[in-house]
């Protein structure tokens, strides 16, 4: 989100009511670690990678970079939000130069099934609207992750196509400035 004419990053920090999206700082570390070698978060997203692995891989202060807030719960990581730009060479796209924001999330096992990564995905999409106005929002997910396209619909976005990526049928939908609930 550094493109001209974009808000500057990192934004303030976000509250919800039960919730803060924040910039990443060296203590998120270890929920970092814990999202990228978890079995179950690794389900619908390619597996789970061997924990010596993730150690070596993630960085002092993992996630600092533009597009990507830190979900915090009572002083907490519990998850990761992600804004990127959807690379050209992907499959599903809604303009023809590519590029759109693609939203992506990761949340540990222990924070599922109490709507925070509802709250939260909402609020990350409405400061990107803020941010940048009437910009299209893409999101993919594997079909038979259910939670994550109950989540899809809930949150606004709309079926484009569906086709096979990473060994699996995926689901590419849209959230434009005319389905936003």
């Amino acid at each position: 989100m550094t493109e001209p004419g974009t808000s500057a990053w990192p934004p303030a920090p976000i509250p919800t009511d039960r919730l803060v999206l924040r910039e990443s700082e060296a203590r998120d570390r270890a929920a970092f670690v814990e999202l990228f070698a978890s079995p179950e978060v690794g389900t619908y997203i390619g597996g789970a990678r061997p924990r010596d692995e993730v150690e070596r891989a993630v960085p002092e202060v993992p996630g600092r970079r533009p597009g990507c807030f830190v979900v915090e719960r009572d002083g907490t990581a519990i998850g990761v939000i992600t804004l990127d730009p959807r690379g050209a060479e992907r499959r599903g796209h809604v303009r023809p130069e590519a590029g759109e924001a693609e939203l992506g999330y990761l949340f540990l096992p222990e924070a599922w099934g109490h709507g925070y990564a509802f709250e939260a995905c909402a609020a990350a999409l409405d400061w990107f609207s803020g941010a940048r106005p009437g910009e299209p929002v893409v999101l993919s997910t594997q079909t038979a992750n259910d939670r994550a396209m109950r989540l899809a619909a809930k949150l606004g976005f709309t079926e484009v196509e569906r086709f096979e990526e990473y060994g699996a049928e995926q689901w590419f939908g849209v959230r434009t400035p005319a389905t936003q609930a």
